[in-house]
Parts: structure tokens; C-alpha cells; sequence
């Protein structure tokens, strides 16, 4: 049995701060092994443009930074169907990524989606380091990646 083709999707903006969580998580993945049907992509604020890229892929695993009440570092896995069940994620991407995902349903051409949103502490700042609170959710954030690819591959 085929096993399905994975997108593992970092998004945000790698100069403010803990807004680019997505893009250091990639950056980290890219030095490991991962099984050869799981790519990875530094989707940096794309929106609108990545969905070409994304419509190729049965299932993608982003990975972004939200605004919140939960405590910094703070990862949760959701899975939305439409772009109204997104949080309020960050920045200039946050309307690309809604109108993405509405055109791909228009064209009923939507891959599964599992979408890992972690809590930003400092997002108004230029700068390149992430919150210590935010650095530290990144194992975790790999975790919960490959317990994800895992499930998928439990399902084919």
C-alpha cells in the first residue's frame, strides 16, 4: 500500500521573534531523518501562494504561532475544516492562510490538514531569537510532528 505524501509546513516571519516558531522548527527538521514520504517546507508568510504547493500533498502538518491566553510555549494540535476554525494566528500571513484554505475548498481540493499552533510571547520586536519559553516548545513541537506522521502512517 502506497503511503500517503506528507507536507510538514513552517510558517510565520522569521524576523519577529517568536512569530517565526514555524521556520525554526523547519530548520531543525531539515538536520534530521525523516521517512521518504515526508517532505518539509519553510512556507515563511506564502498564504495565499503556497496552495499549489500544498494541493500536491494528501496531508500537511503546519506549524504556526498564535496570539492566546495560554501560557508561551504552549502547543496545541487542531484540526480544522474551514478557514473560521483557525485561531488568530499571527502577523501578515493570518489573511493568506484563511483565503488559502477557503480556495482550495472552493476547489474541493483540500489535503487533511493538522495544524500545530504555539503560543507567541514576543511578536512586536525585529529580531531573530525566539522567547526561551517558545525555543523550548521546539522538541516538543518535533514530538508531536512525528507522532502525527506516525498516526498517518498507522492509518494507510
Amino acid at each position: 500500500m502506497k503511503e500517503k505524501k506528507i507536507l510538514v509546513l513552517g510558517v510565520g516571519n522569521l524576523v519577529l521573534k517568536d512569530e517565526g516558531v514555524g521556520i525554526h522548527t523547519i530548520q531543525v527538521l531539515e538536520k534530521m531523518d525523516l521517512p521518504p514520504n515526508v517532505e518539509i517546507l519553510d512556507g515563511g508568510t506564502g498564504g495565499i501562494f503556497l496552495i499549489g504547493t500544498l494541493q500536491e500533498y494528501e496531508h500537511v502538518i503546519m506549524i504556526d504561532a498564535t496570539l492566546d491566553t495560554n501560557k508561551p510555549g504552549t502547543i496545541r494540535r487542531l484540526k480544522p475544516k474551514f478557514s473560521s476554525d483557525y485561531p488568530i494566528l499571527l502577523s501578515a500571513h493570518e489573511i493568506g492562510l484563511k483565503d488559502m484554505i477557503d480556495a482550495m475548498l472552493v476547489q474541493e481540493k483540500i489535503p487533511d490538514i493538522d495544524l500545530l499552533a504555539v503560543t507567541a510571547k514576543e511578536v512586536q520586536e525585529i529580531g531573530m531569537q525566539l522567547s526561551p519559553e517558545v525555543e523550548s516548545a521546539i522538541p516538543e513541537i518535533i514530538l508531536k510532528v512525528f507522532s502525527i506522521i506516525n498516526e498517518i502512517k498507522s492509518y494507510n
